[in-house]
């Protein structure tokens, strides 16, 4: 199960990165949370997929029984996508607010601040 989804997150990581150098920011954002979400998937399969027993400590013993599911891994995902969920909403609402001043989604477009007459800085000192 582990080599299954390992594949998986390389997958996820690859079209990430490939939606991360469009030009469109809608395809970018797509990409910055498929990207979030392979490494909630790499977290997972980090932590070893055990179908084991609940981490629970059962009375009289001080630390967890042999067999047991890791609960870091878990703990750490839930935090990542309620994280990463916040981080998808401001984009969002960031790239709505940029397509209606500018009109346009395309990044080679939204140079409004870079007048097209100025000479290019130079490229090394």
């Amino acid at each position: 199960m582990e080599v299954i989804l390992s594949l998986v997150v390389g997958i996820f990581f690859a079209a990430a990165v490939y939606l991360m150098l469009s030009k469109k920011i809608i395809r970018i954002l797509l990409g910055i949370v498929l990207l979030g979400n392979a490494v909630n998937m790499l977290l997972f399969t980090a932590g070893r997929l055990t179908p084991a027993i609940p981490p629970i400590i059962p009375g009289g013993i001080d630390v967890l029984p042999a067999g047991t599911a890791n609960p870091l891994p878990q703990a750490l995902i839930l935090t990542a996508i309620v994280i990463s969920f916040s981080f998808f909403c401001f984009l969002l609402v960031l790239t709505y607010r940029a397509y209606q001043d500018l009109g346009t989604d395309d990044t080679g477009e939204m140079r409004v601040a870079e007048p097209l007459e100025d000479p290019l800085p130079p490229s090394g000192y």
